[in-house]
């Protein structure tokens, strides 16, 4: 799974190389990608090493943290970007150029993220969780195996519904 984030974490490197020639948003955001696949790789070696459980998580939690808190910059700084360009314009009493919307590509992998994330969150938890209620080895690996083919069947599915909608 890591190595097919490569779709992500490879754009936002080339964001990262390009340096000043980004905007300082774009720039934190290739790095909170960066630092999420990151965490996701260590995780899977940690993992395969057979680091204990608490350790597993800590790092995987320390990561995510990291992750997230430097994407809420990204968001903030974004924010203060658009509203130092508004102003600009404003001062040039013209208009804003518009904004284009988000492709569709966002939406997908978001929720992909969203589910992968919950298959990861639930193999993570439910060896230690699972132990002390009984649960089998065939259902620790069961269960966040069904949730990724569920949330991929999920997204293939939307795609086709609003395929669909468009014709």
């Amino acid at each position: 799974m890591t190595a097919s984030g490569c779709v992500w974490y490879v754009p936002a490197l080339v964001d990262l190389r390009a340096g000043a020639d980004r905007p300082a948003s774009r720039r934190l955001a290739a790095t909170a990608c960066v630092t999420g696949w990151a965490t996701a790789g260590a995780t899977a070696l940690l993992l395969l090493a057979g680091v204990p459980v608490p350790f597993l998580l800590a790092a995987a939690a320390a990561g995510a943290t990291a992750s997230a808190t430097t994407r809420a910059g990204a968001a903030v700084r974004r924010n203060r970007e658009e509203r130092e360009d508004t102003a600009c314009w404003a001062a040039l009493d013209s208009a804003p150029p518009r904004k284009t919307p988000r492709p569709p590509q966002h939406a997908v992998a978001r929720r992909i993220g969203a589910g992968l994330a919950a298959a990861v969150g639930t193999a993570l938890l439910l060896p230690v969780w699972g132990r002390s209620r009984g649960v089998s080895g065939a259902m620790t690996v069961a269960v966040p195996t069904a949730l990724a083919f569920a949330a991929l069947a999920f997204v293939a599915a939307s795609a086709v519904w609003r395929g669909r909608e468009r014709d």
